[in-house]
């Protein structure tokens, strides 16, 4: 009775077309369970699936079918269209550099060792036994698909292992190796194991069956394994036939349970373009035509549903991110081949998809895991680590002739030759490589903002999620509100510790998804973010973005999430940084709340770093070892606080985890508190930066940093209040000042609301009404000023002293604060009106 509630409750407020698609879906496994369409054709069958001739293969027996597949044109990648030209580009740009890996690894496979996602020289036995998870030793049931648990641990183990050994991506390995080489050895081992996985499986049974998206994985797995070896003799006849049997039956399941209402994210998309692949390269198919446009109808339908305008994937995960973007590739490409050009929303997509990665991309060449990694890949076609997404700008490159993507992708990529062929190299060869117009970036509508200050390898990156908690229940979302990433002059430092593991381990998956495993604030140890279970939540915090400004000196954004507006003492969390480019980041903190509560500001660093604690923790600063390479200092202050060191981990790769060094600056207080991080990338050498409070316990936080020759001032003010701290007099949140030797005003940035700044006698700055910004700069002899109030009208009215600059001549105007041509200085301690 229970059940039957539980599942009536389950069906209240859906569709009358989700109601027809989920009846339908469940009376055909019910079908399947009485053994109605869960056959496989025999070889009579098979020729009844065929299309007529003359279009269709002249023979039908085993034989025929492998002649037509040989010597019949079909559709496929540029690379199959010209196999010598392709195999002199491989010899020629990829042997060197990867194919003694790629081979290594074949000759592995070969013994029965698999790597798969981040777990090493697995091994499934002798034969390989496809239901078998070697990391927990289960072995999962050959019962009805439909009958397996999808989150049962106990009953299979991780199906993410098992489900990544059946996708057959080894095929593509094996494949390359085959085409690097000419070594039948490689065909043989592909033959043995295609034979032995059919001899395993029978219809629609195993866990095999059950998740859609694996089976569209495994179709094009297949169908690219079979253009790798397509002449090899260890394809027989007989391996052929059997192999388009059960194609046949991948595409029949594909169609009958597509996700359209169970998970319609990557899973829809991929089960599309699972069908696209099989309709566009099995043409003798009766059925081919309506999978194409199934497939072709899914993947346009979902274009706006699953990406937003911005172009950030709606689940708010990179990896996913990088996942969708590959299957609109090659989308393209496949239906290119097959003469048929996609329309321009689809190219305006994948474009906005690769814009994304292009800023998520640090200077390094990895990219953050923010939201879950499943470690998988469509298609494997090179061998770079899982945290590299280039080859997918590199394609990219060419296809869309992007001079900025080459400049981040780097080096020709494997993967472009398999997808684009010789032309598409040629073309990517052709491209003039560009740094993007913009370094910063901001993706409004996903909520990431990439804060940083160069496109060359030793620039500074920041890249900050203030984005929803991700589309329907949130199930490859984390709880990161408000955590970021860090790269110091070019070195990856602060780092998104990743998934590790779904089902495997409920305790691992919680451990990796919580605020605390992320570089954010964390109150009475709790979690911004509530996990209900390994793909939904009970409580997801909210976020909201309040400010950004992205300009030539400087980077501001700031924003809040309510996370912990669910605590008995409800707490507010607003984060903001002030990005001085070339120089470093502020990070400013404020949790409003009323009673006593205990931070902890964490800080994840790379496995490889080095934390040291200077001085005992309190006040100097965490400082990482830069070891001949860059480094980062992290001066945190806050009533009351010290830092602490501990170990965490940090997941490379789904399935692997290493251990990782964590820096926590924890404090206890009443009421609001306050919490400002001074992060300072150093160059190999260079000398530590000084970073001192000038006022503790005052209501504004006053900072001096001294870094090399430079001396900088830092006030955070209480919003609208005015407030004095030695020489300086100000009414804005954010105040930062680089005095020069002498004491004269160099540079001057002023954010937050305000109207007023004074530095000594010199009221520097005046304004009738409240500024979002203004900047200010002593250069070549004049004062170069700029301002925008709030609401973007003209600053007319403003009055800038420019005294305090040491300056008598000219006054220079620039960027949103031009109202016209420059003004005259008059002499110190008078005034010019803008």
């Amino acid at each position: 009775m229970k059940g039957a509630l539980k599942k009536l409750r389950k069906l209240k407020g859906r569709s009358l077309d989700e109601l027809r698609v989920r009846g339908a879906q469940a009376l055909a496994a019910r079908a399947e369970r009485l053994g109605l369409g869960a056959r496989l054709p025999d070889d009579a069958g098979l020729a009844r699936l065929l299309v007529a001739a003359p279009r269709g293969p002249g023979r039908t027996d085993a034989a025929g079918l492998l002649e037509h597949f040989r010597r019949a044109p079909r559709p496929f990648f540029d690379a199959f269209a010209d196999p010598e030209a392709t195999r002199a580009e491989l010899r020629r740009r990829f042997a060197r550099d990867g194919a003694a890996s790629l081979l290594e690894r074949a000759a592995r496979l070969a013994e029965g060792r698999f790597d798969l996602l981040g777990l090493r020289d697995l091994s499934f036995g002798d034969p390989v036994d496809w239901n078998f998870e070697p990391v927990s030793g289960k072995r999962a049931p050959m019962r009805h698909w439909s009958r397996i648990g999808e989150l049962d641990a106990d009953l299979t183990g991780d199906k993410k292992i098992i489900w990544e050994l059946n996708r057959h991506q080894h095929f593509f390995t094996l494949g390359r190796a085959y085409w690097h080489t000419g070594d039948e050895r490689h065909a043989r081992t592909f033959a043995a194991h295609l034979a032995s996985w059919m001899g395993q499986h029978p219809p629609k049974r195993g866990v095999n069956w059950m998740s859609s998206l694996e089976v569209a994985f495994r179709s094009v797995s297949w169908l690219w394994a079979l253009h790798l070896f397509k002449h090899s003799p260890h394809l027989s006849p007989e391996l052929y036939a059997g192999a388009l049997k059960y194609l046949y039956l991948h595409g029949r399941h594909l169609e009958t349970y597509l996700s359209t209402y169970f998970s319609p994210n990557t899973h829809l998309t991929g089960e599309a373009l699972g069908l696209f692949y099989l309709g566009t390269c099995l043409p003798e198919l009766a059925r081919a035509a309506r999978w194409r446009e199934a497939g072709r109808r899914v993947l346009c339908e979902q274009l706006a549903r699953q990406v937003r305008p911005d172009g950030v994937y709606f689940e708010q995960a990179s990896y996913y991110q990088r996942y969708t973007a590959d299957f609109y590739t090659h989308f393209l490409l496949l239906a290119r081949a097959a003469g048929e050009e996609p329309g321009d929303e689809l190219k305006v997509t994948l474009a906005a998809l690769c814009d994304h990665l292009l800023y998520l991309t640090a200077p390094d060449g990895t990219t953050p895991f923010y939201g879950d990694d499943d470690g998988g890949r469509l298609a494997p076609l090179d061998d770079r680590p899982a945290a590299d997404f280039r080859a997918t700008l590199a394609t990219a490159a060419a296809v869309f002739a992007r001079a900025d993507y080459k400049h981040v992708a780097g080096p020709a990529s494997e993967e472009t030759l398999w997808l684009a062929g010789r032309a598409g190299l040629e073309a990517y060869d052709a491209l003039a490589a560009r740094p993007p117009a913009e370094t910063s970036r901001a993706f409004g509508d996903g909520g990431y903002y990439v804060l940083r200050d160069g496109w060359a390898a030793d620039s500074n990156y920041l890249l900050l999620d203030c984005g929803p908690h991700g589309a329907g229940g949130g199930g490859h979302a984390h709880a990161d509100a408000l955590s970021f990433s860090l790269a110091a002059r070019g070195r990856t430092l602060l780092v998104d510790p990743g998934t590790y593991s779904y089902t495997g381990s409920r305790e691992m998956r919680d451990h990796f998804r919580h605020s605390a495993s992320h570089n954010t604030l964390v109150v009475d140890g709790a979690s911004s973010s509530l996990p209900d279970g390994p793909f939904s939540w009970a409580h997801a915090a909210r976020c909201e973005a309040r400010g950004w400004l992205s300009r030539p000196r400087f980077d501001f954004f700031d924003g809040a999430h309510d996370g912990y507006a669910r605590l008995p003492d409800p707490v507010t969390h607003r984060r903001s940084v002030l990005f001085l480019k070339g120089d470093y980041f502020v990070v400013r903190d404020r949790a409003e709340a009323r009673g006593r509560h205990r931070f902890e500001l964490y800080f994840h660093l790379a496995p490889d770093a080095s934390p040291r604690l200077e001085g005992g923790g309190r006040p100097a600063p965490v400082s990482v070892a830069a070891d001949g390479r860059p480094g980062l200092e992290l001066h945190a202050h806050g009533r009351g606080g010290r830092w602490r060191l501990e170990e965490g981990w940090v997941s490379p790769c789904y399935g692997a985890r290493v251990a990782a060094p964590v820096a926590v600056f924890e404090a206890e207080g009443e009421g609001p508190q306050e919490f400002v991080t001074v992060l300072v990338p150093r160059a190999a050498g260079a000398p530590a930066a000084r970073v001192l409070s000038l006022a503790p316990g005052a209501a504004a936080h006053f900072l001096e940093v001294a870094d090399g020759d430079t001396r900088d001032f830092l006030i955070l003010s209480p919003p609208g209040r005015l407030v004095s701290e030695q020489r300086f007099t100000t009414d804005f949140e954010w105040t930062w000042a680089r005095l020069s030797a002498e004491g004269d005003l160099r540079e001057l940035i002023l954010v937050g609301g305000g109207r007023r700044f004074a530095y000594g006698a010199h009221e520097v700055l005046s304004s009738p009404r409240p500024l979002r910004y203004a900047a200010a700069r002593a250069a070549g002899g004049e004062l170069i000023f700029e301002a925008e109030p709030e609401g973007g009208e003209s600053p007319a009215g403003l009055v800038i002293d420019g005294g305090a600059f040491g300056l008598r001549d000219k006054l220079s105007k620039e960027g949103r604060g031009a109202a016209r041509d420059a003004a005259t200085v008059e002499p110190p301690h008078s005034r010019a009106g803008l």
